[in-house]
């Protein structure tokens, strides 16, 4: 049994970047406004639904459809906070948590309008192929996965720190009341956040629609996962909701294939007991200022 640990780190590590990319999109939220959007899942699942249908309905390549798919996405996260989000931002978090669970269950019920209980397959942009290097077996899918999560955490890192962008976006991490008194328009960067961020989980909907059938539901369990990453690396930190990921991951297949394949679907929620009761910040989060 041993001998296949190494498989299942590898195929756990591939995973578990999935993960992380759901859990990059909702850490940068949350950074910008200090808000974790539980309807994000559902936003995920609308983004493979947007490649899909401009695949299938409207006969689009993959790269087109998905340029459209992401564009459209940021612009429903843009509008999403700037007409719900926005009115109510001054009141209790759990108001927040309310709006972002309904508009996550209008999104669902929308698609499940058009799909109903069907199961859907995302057209695949190129072949299946398999690498196998010292009796480990990668698939091009998996390869794809772990680039596409490097470049988005190299480019989030680079935009988050090293530009005016960057800065803003930290300040209003800090206190968005004192950004607004030294003049920066904290609206139009939180509406501009939350479309980079709907855009980012739409593209972690597209890499599991390569892998994963797709149906209205697909949004629950892709939150969880996203969630718990993001709890166990640290809310607010980039390269913390990777690790995460990837840990979840690695965990799942580790714990689903020793113990029980019960593991597969419950690690994500034994992690966020563990996380909260023994290190509610996580293991890379970061301080910020609450907001009463």
């Amino acid at each position: 049994m041993l001998a296949l640990l190494p498989q299942l780190v590898v195929s756990g590590i591939a995973i578990g970047m999935l993960y992380a990319l759901i859990a990059l999109s909702m850490t940068i939220l949350y950074r910008a406004t200090t808000v974790v959007n539980f309807g994000h899942g559902d936003l995920v699942m609308a983004g493979a639904y947007m490649v899909l249908i401009f695949m299938v309905h409207v006969t689009l390549p993959f790269i087109p459809a998905l340029i459209l798919s992401l564009a459209a996405l940021f612009g429903f996260g843009y509008l999403l906070h700037r007409a719900f989000i926005w009115p109510i931002i001054t009141g209790p978090h759990l108001s927040l948590a309310m709006m972002a669970i309904a508009i996550g269950y209008s999104v669902r019920g929308l698609v499940r309008l058009e799909y109903g209980s069907e199961m859907a397959k995302m057209p695949r942009p190129f072949e299946e192929q398999f690498f196998f290097a010292f009796n480990v077996v990668m698939t091009l899918d998996e390869i794809t996965f772990c680039v596409v999560v490097i470049v988005m955490l190299v480019v989030s890192w680079i935009v988050f720190s090293k530009t005016r962008f960057g800065r803003i976006v930290q300040a209003m991490f800090q206190t968005q009341r004192g950004a607004s008194l030294v003049g920066i328009n904290v609206r139009l960067y939180n509406n501009l956040i939350w479309g980079v961020g709907c855009a980012l989980g739409a593209l972690g909907g597209v890499m599991l629609g390569l892998i994963l059938v797709l149906d209205p539901d697909a949004g629950v369990w892709t939150l969880l996962r996203g969630f718990a990453a993001m709890t166990l690396g640290g809310f607010g930190s980039l390269y913390g909701a990777v690790i995460g990921g990837i840990i979840i991951g690695i965990l799942e297949k580790v714990l689903g294939t020793y113990v029980s394949t019960a593991f597969i679907d419950i690690t994500c929620y034994l992690v966020i007991i563990v996380v909260l009761l023994v290190r509610p910040r996580g293991l890379f989060g970061q301080h910020a200022t609450l907001r009463i």
